[in-house]
């Protein structure tokens, strides 16, 4: 389980930092939140202090009653839960590509390069085919909605990427993830690979961060 602080400095500025990385042996709410305050009181940080609290859309995350968010919760009612805006921008991209592919006829002019749920390697050029048809993109996710052709189900999918996709959120992240991922992408393949080069490996790593 990766922990990714997000705090106000000194001087009033929001920073957010990588924390930790904890092993864990499941990951029902209640191991997680015994691990993640585990990992605050080693470095004296209390719970009662946190202001916002951000994870995928998974039940045992984002759960009303029992999810991570909910326990949280109950020991602060100021740790208010956020879903993750790339969590959001990832479901809304493999949404979208998914209405597009099963599309016929006039949807078959083109199709968007489908990102993995949760491999993001694939994600940059996803990200990239979005923005290059983005526009015929929202006109087939609007023929969707209204072609009797198609089932309830269908136009109702289609009905939810069209709104996530005109979102302010969703065309500010995607150029955002287009940015980052594209300075990642490099890394991303050498890490990938069978054989390691640790040495050339390390270098990338620092070549990345300082792009980034």
């Amino acid at each position: 389980m990766a922990i990714v602080l997000r705090f106000v400095d000194k001087k009033g500025l929001i920073k957010e930092r990588f924390f930790d990385l904890v092993r864990v042996k499941e990951t029902s709410a209640a191991t997680l939140k015994k691990e993640v305050c585990a990992v605050l009181a080693a470095h004296k940080l209390f719970v009662e202090n946190i202001r916002g609290q951000g994870y995928d859309g998974a039940s045992n995350m984002r759960g009303e009653w029992n999810g991570l968010q909910a326990l949280f919760l109950a020991d602060c009612p100021y740790a208010y839960y956020v879903h993750c805006f790339v969590h959001r921008l990832q479901l809304a991209l493999v949404a979208a590509s998914k209405e597009l592919n099963t599309g016929r006829g006039v949807n078959q002019i083109g199709t968007l390069k489908r990102a993995g749920d949760t491999r993001w390697g694939s994600h940059l050029q996803s990200i990239q085919s979005v923005l290059n048809m983005f526009d015929a993109s929202i006109s087939v996710l609007e023929h969707i909605m209204v072609d009797k052709s198609c089932n309830s189900h269908q136009r109702g999918d289609a009905d939810v990427a069209l709104n996530l996709m005109i979102s302010y959120e969703f065309v500010f992240i995607s150029h955002l993830m287009r940015e980052i991922l594209g300075i990642t992408n490099i890394l991303c393949q050498a890490l990938q690979r069978k054989s390691q080069d640790i040495v050339n490996a390390v270098k990338l790593v620092s070549a990345t961060k300082s792009l980034l």
